[in-house]
């Protein structure tokens, strides 16, 4: 099994170890503030990431008519 460790700890303990860290870092009240952050900020990256997808494809399909229509006319 391909398990990618830190600090040569098994996977569980890396996230309580990690959680511990940002629990001391920012404190009991920051957590919720800092995850709507975290959650505002997937959002808009997933936002801009379905609006780029969608402009690659339609520029796509523009290329594929274009190529239909030059077609037509030979």
């Amino acid at each position: 099994m391909n398990t990618i460790l830190l600090f040569g700890l098994p996977g569980g303990a890396e996230w309580i170890i990690i959680l511990f860290a940002i629990l001391l870092l920012f404190g009991g009240k920051k957590i919720p503030e800092l995850m709507r952050g975290l959650g505002k900020g997937i959002r808009e990256f997933n936002s801009a990431r379905a609006s780029i997808e969608g402009e690659i494809k339609e520029g796509i399909k523009d290329a594929e008519r274009q190529k239909i229509e030059e077609k037509r006319e030979d």
